[in-house]
């Protein structure tokens, strides 16, 4: 559980600029420290197609990606993976072993939305 000194305020939770996403292209990364995926998302028209480095290869398949609706946050800086600039950040939750799995909605939504 938080503490008071962990909260954050609603105001500091509207800066994370969180949307849904759907992956147009995923392809190997081999280039990446760890096992990764390069990945090609389509964040609606506002944002455009952003590309990330995910860490996402123990309970993901690079054939099971294309079409999956996923959740990035899209205004942090771009950040240099290897010889890429992944340019969002691909959202997860940790399975029991610790691996990274995918979070998303359950249903077709519009790419762009913006979590709240």
């Amino acid at each position: 559980m938080a503490t008071p000194s962990d909260r954050i305020t609603f105001d500091d939770f509207l800066k994370v600029d969180i949307r849904v996403g759907r992956v147009v292209a995923a392809e190997p990364f081999p280039e990446a420290r760890k096992p990764a995926f390069r990945l090609t998302i389509d964040l609606g028209p506002e944002i455009g197609e952003k590309r990330s480095s995910a860490q996402i290869t123990r309970n993901h398949t690079l054939e099971d990606l294309p079409g999956r609706l996923i959740l990035c946050v899209v205004n942090f800086p771009p950040r240099q993976i290897g010889p890429m600039m992944s340019e969002v950040l691909t959202l997860g939750v940790p399975d029991e072993h610790g691996e990274v799995m995918l979070i998303g909605p359950d249903r077709d939504v519009p790419v762009g939305g913006r979590m709240y």
